[in-house]
């Protein structure tokens, strides 16, 4: 992590810190400032082995939900790859039978095909349904040439919920996230208008994706001076090779209790392992270009170190991948998906890889991003803030341009 996020002095529950924390501006430092008790602390945190049936709350909220969450953008062949409606039913299924209860899909998955499939299975076993926590997304627009529908002011976020409520044949949807910030709509509007569909009983809980962190902290501040209903999660891109949210949006997370559930934690692919080194510039993806944009030096030697830590703990370059996004401060819930059985029973290995402290270390280093203002400047708060004095386990060092005794004080 980073100054402004905070380390767990214990394992972080649902995605949000509610132990004791102390500043962390980088792993070996923390490591190095702090032996003795914490670093069994650190070796907890990073040991977030657990099945898929111990369960997790979700944010400040008391919603429990499974660490992966089944992500179903591959459900339907509308957009040129994906499965077959028959072969996400068995995914499904074999999800719901290792004990998952989280299932994410959004309006606009492949065409509305996702959230149908779903409906279809779903309502033939009610209490499949209640058991499950049905998460979908508005925002997309499914009418072409109507500039209502889509977005999130207030017809459109009625509109799309109902659509949504009919696809996936429920009388309620247990987790509603706005896919992406519409900065055309005034944010109050759209808060209002999900807190109606709240007391509608339309919609259980609310969650942000794709936001920027001051605007996500402005809607949850307005819900909570006005009695709305809060958002309880944050759903983002994380990823070894998409750090950059460790600036701002990790540690709004921490301090608003919204917990995280990272989409795109194998960067598209590229830390699948099935590219290599030996094949750079001939690569094609499958699903669109973007992978390939990730396929550089830097991304082939950190898939090096993946495979070497595999190798060591007898598990997959992929597994490797998930276990680190799974085991960061505030995350809840990863979403994993899958076109087949096989890819899904290999992402929930993940599950059973622990990595160790040095693990850890090696990965953080390896991937350390490039931080927006002010978050280099706050490393250096302790040093002229504390004193000299150690706070929240963090020892500081004097500032040197601070008063050294009573008589150099004005």
């Amino acid at each position: 992590m980073h100054p402004t996020g905070p380390l767990m002095t214990a394992r972080n529950v649902g995605g949000v810190d509610r132990t004791d924390r102390v500043p962390d501006d980088g792993l070996q430092a923390s490591l190095a400032r702090h032996p003795g008790p914490l670093d069994e602390a650190k070796d907890a945190l990073y040991d977030r082995a657990m099945p898929l049936n111990h369960y997790v709350t979700l944010g400040r909220s008391g919603l429990r939900v499974s660490p992966l969450c089944l992500g179903t953008m591959t459900f339907g062949k509308e957009w040129g790859w994906g499965c077959e409606p028959a072969e996400a039913k068995r995914i499904l299924d074999r999800y719901i039978e290792r004990g998952g209860n989280f299932i994410d899909t959004a309006n606009g998955y492949t065409k509305g095909h996702s959230e149908t499939i779903l409906g279809e299975h779903l309502a033939h076993d009610r209490k499949k349904r209640d058991r499950v926590v049905l998460a979908t997304k508005f925002v997309t627009n499914m009418f072409l040439g109507d500039p209502n529908g889509g977005g999130s002011n207030r017809k459109a976020v009625i509109a799309q919920c109902e659509e949504s409520l009919r696809r996936l044949r429920t009388e309620y949807i247990d987790l509603y996230w706005l896919h992406a910030w519409d900065a055309t709509t005034p944010i109050e509007e759209t808060m209002r208008a999900l807190d109606t569909l709240v007391e509608q009983g339309k919609v259980r809980y609310l969650g942000f994706s794709d936001t920027p962190a001051w605007k996500a902290a402005q809607a949850q501040t307005i819900a909570q001076l006005r009695g709305w209903a809060p958002l309880v999660g944050l759903q983002l891109e994380y990823s070894l090779l998409q750090r950059t949210v460790e600036g701002e949006l990790v540690p709004m997370a921490q301090e608003l209790g919204l917990g995280i559930t990272p989409w795109g934690p194998l960067r598209g692919g590229a830390l699948s392992g099935k590219y290599k080194r030996a094949d750079k510039g001939k690569h094609q993806a499958g699903r669109g270009a973007r992978v390939t944009n990730y396929l550089d030096d830097r991304t082939f030697d950190l898939l090096d170190l993946m495979d070497r830590i595999a190798t060591e703990l007898g598990t997959t370059v992929p597994r490797v991948a998930l276990a680190w996004v799974q085991g960061r401060p505030a995350v809840a819930s990863t979403i994993i998906g899958a076109r087949t059985l096989d890819q899904l029973d290999d992402n929930l290995g993940a599950l059973d890889v622990s990595l160790t402290a040095a693990h850890m270390q090696a990965l953080d280093k390896a991937t350390t991003p490039v931080l927006p203002f002010p978050t280099d400047m706050l490393a250096f708060v302790p040093t002229f803030a504390f004193g000299g004095t150690t706070i929240n386990g963090q020892p500081s060092q004097p500032w040197s341009q601070a008063p050294q005794n009573d008589d150099e004080r004005f």
